[in-house]
């Protein structure tokens, strides 16, 4: 997320969506987004099958782009 914080630019928010694993959830996660008030973070439903969709469309751009092969399943 330093990264993230680091390349986005200072006047735009940064919105974080993230499923509801609990390491998400830690005091250092949320010390470290309480400092930053531009972040907002949007927890999934934790039965979110749609999500798994979203997942697979990106992996299959990452593949494309990297030119490695893709599968489908």
């Amino acid at each position: 997320m330093d990264e993230i914080e680091a390349a986005v630019p200072r006047q735009l928010d940064v919105h974080l969506v993230m499923d509801n694993y609990a390491t998400h959830k830690t005091p250092l996660i949320q010390k470290w987004l309480a400092k930053r008030p531009r972040w907002h973070v949007h927890l999934t439903p934790t039965s979110s099958s749609w999500l798994n969709q979203v997942e697979h469309f990106f992996a299959l751009l990452t593949d494309k782009k990297s030119g490695a092969a893709s599968i489908a399943a």
